[in-house]
């Protein structure tokens, strides 16, 4: 079977600049990516790793040079009209899977965030798992558990001017309420087909299905503070939970292999 793995950084951020070349506790956050891509490959040798990077960043580029643990990278110039704000990311991976598809067939392409560091190799697995196991599906998604419903503690302002549940129900405790889940938009998992065909909606109105994480109290990394507080849980986690730990080491070994190549470029100048 070949996997694709898709990374999408564009340069620059408005609402947090340059977020996709920062370092999470003296780590480039990609390598959290990376790493994630090494430990699947090493658990399924079997098949066929394939990574396409998609970038206007030559900094990012760089950084993901610079490591030697996952080769054979392939690269994507990110396309002028494909690098602005308002671009649905689906746009930009759907780019990527055709730029480097070629005469080789595609089983699963697998977008991993790069904001996204707190996910396992087994949360890779399970996204995976999920898609090959329902023929139905044309994407599996990353979720959690929500923590607010629609139905009970979600309002938003109505023609009347007040202030109703977005969805009705009429309910009086939460637990009476559908399970609801949030995308943390760590990992989307997609059939070829489906990128090879025509999407011009958003992906949630699609034949989906989920991949359920664990609740990491994740944030979506748009500010200096959003970037301080995930720190500070990425590192609860990787200080109490093993398979966190296991993926900050190998992402720490890419920044000290780097670090070591680029010593020894220093010397030998």
């Amino acid at each position: 079977m070949t996997i694709l793995f898709t990374i999408c950084g564009r340069a620059g951020s408005k609402g947090f600049k340059n977020k996709n070349v920062k370092e999470m506790n003296g780590v480039p956050l990609v390598y959290y990516t990376l790493a994630a891509i090494k430990g699947y490959a090493g658990r399924h040798g079997e098949d066929d790793i394939r990574v396409a990077v998609n970038t206007d960043s030559k900094e990012l580029k760089d950084i993901i040079k610079a490591q030697k643990a996952v080769c054979g990278i392939e690269y994507v110039r990110r396309k002028e009209e494909l690098a602005g704000d308002a671009v649905p990311k689906i746009d930009v991976i759907r780019d990527t899977y055709l730029a480097v598809k070629g005469n080789r067939a595609v089983d699963v392409a697998v977008d991993l965030d790069i904001t996204s560091p707190l996910r396992t190799v087994g949360d890779v697995e399970h996204a995976i798992r999920e898609l090959l196991g329902n023929p139905e599906y044309d994407l599996v998604y990353s979720v959690v558990e929500a923590r607010r419903s629609p139905y009970f503690n979600l309002v938003e302002q109505s023609a009347d001017g007040f202030f109703h549940t977005v969805c009705e129900g009429n309910l009086t405790a939460r637990q009476q309420a559908p399970k609801c889940y949030e995308l943390n938009a760590s990992i989307y998992a997609y059939r070829p087909e489906f990128l090879e065909g025509n999407i011009d909606k958003a992906i949630s109105a699609y034949r989906t299905g989920i991949s359920l994480m664990r609740d990491y109290l994740a944030l979506d990394i748009d500010s200096e503070e959003d970037f301080v507080m995930m720190e500070m849980l990425h590192r609860y986690y990787i200080d109490t939970q093993e398979d966190m730990k296991a993926l900050y080491a190998d992402a720490k070994c890419m920044r000290d292999r780097d670090s070591q190549t680029g010593n020894d470029k220093e010397r030998r100048g």
